[in-house]
């Protein structure tokens, strides 16, 4: 069939043939360009075939069926992702990150009947992703939803004084191991890697007071901490004083004891000697005695017995006859 242009000329009918072959190249094309696929290196492919999960692929360039026959839905089961409770961090990229009530999600009352003001953060990863995409209509929603409700049942069991100071870590622990067990329970896919409180804080009305009892207890342990302190400095200070005196006394003792029995054996020695020479004994223990008496006396007079007068005597000091020696 012809057709007619319009300056009037007449176009020859385009053979059937080429159209054909052009069809062909269009659909080859088509096909070889929607084949090849790209998972970022912080994901992986689930490959659907007709609708029906059928393979995992890994980060990389990979090959699939055209035409719709295979579809590759990209879950991102490296990357470190989280839910953030009570509070939103600008820029968020995971539309479940932060949730549509912040304020009511925060608000909680402890086991005491006391209002607190909770923030809290998960933290999580998709370790199988076809349980991730198919055991569960909203699965992220779904952790959500079951963060919310077992971190309620952690501080419901606790008093606001413990999840203000000293339960922190303990909550976190506890909330984290009962996420752990409840996605597992319900085929999550997931795997809760941390639990994290933020900001645990009283409401606005009672923060004056809660601020006061904070820091009288911040008092309270500083005066315990100093306390301690000194303590740990007189305690061992006069324990080793003690020990040093005691050593001092044993030390005192042993060397009495000591000289004692030296003492006794040289009087026992001295007395078997007078017992076999009386006189000697009694003349040698006298000429000792003189010897260690005189000198330490200042000057020593010696009269015979036949001096009726000592005045025509000038006794010389000892030191005097010394410096004449």
């Amino acid at each position: 069939m012809s057709s007619t242009s319009p300056w009037g000329k007449i176009i020859p009918p385009t053979p059937p043939i080429a159209i054909g072959r052009l069809f062909l190249i269009v659909l080859i094309f088509s096909a070889v360009w929607t084949s090849w696929f790209t998972i970022p290196a912080d994901s992986e492919g689930v490959v659907l075939r007709f609708g029906r999960y059928d393979r995992k692929m890994p980060s990389g360039l990979h090959y699939k069926l055209p035409y719709g026959i295979d579809r590759v839905i990209v879950v991102p089961t490296l990357r470190q992702l989280k839910l953030e409770f009570g509070f939103g961090t600008p820029g968020f990229t995971n539309p479940e990150q932060v949730g549509e009530h912040p304020d009511m999600e925060k608000s909680m009352v402890t086991g005491d009947l006391n209002s607190s003001l909770v923030e809290w953060v998960v933290q999580y990863r998709i370790v199988e992703p076809e349980t991730y995409l198919f055991d569960v209509r909203d699965p992220d929603q779904t952790l959500r939803v079951l963060s919310e409700s077992v971190m309620r049942e952690v501080i419901g069991d606790r008093t606001v004084d413990e999840i203000i100071t000293i339960g922190r870590e303990e909550i976190e622990i506890t909330a984290l191991n009962r996420m752990r067990e409840l996605s597992k329970r319900y085929h999550l896919g997931m795997f809760i890697n941390q639990v994290q409180l933020k900001n645990v804080d009283p409401p606005e009305l009672v923060q004056p007071s809660f601020n006061e009892v904070n820091r009288a207890q911040q008092d309270r342990e500083n005066a315990i901490n100093i306390a301690n302190g000194e303590y740990n400095k007189a305690v061992p200070r006069a324990r080793g004083v003690a020990d040093q005196r005691i050593r001092e006394a044993e030390g005192y003792r042993f060397k009495r004891v000591l000289e004692a029995e030296g003492d006794a054996s040289a009087f026992t020695q001295v007395l078997q000697q007078y017992l076999k020479a009386p006189e000697i004994t009694r003349t040698r223990l006298y000429l000792e005695t003189l010897g260690d008496v005189l000198p330490r006396a200042k000057q020593s007079i010696i009269v015979d017995e036949s001096v009726q007068q000592i005045l025509p005597m000038l006794p010389l000091p000892t030191r005097a006859l010394e410096e004449k020696k």
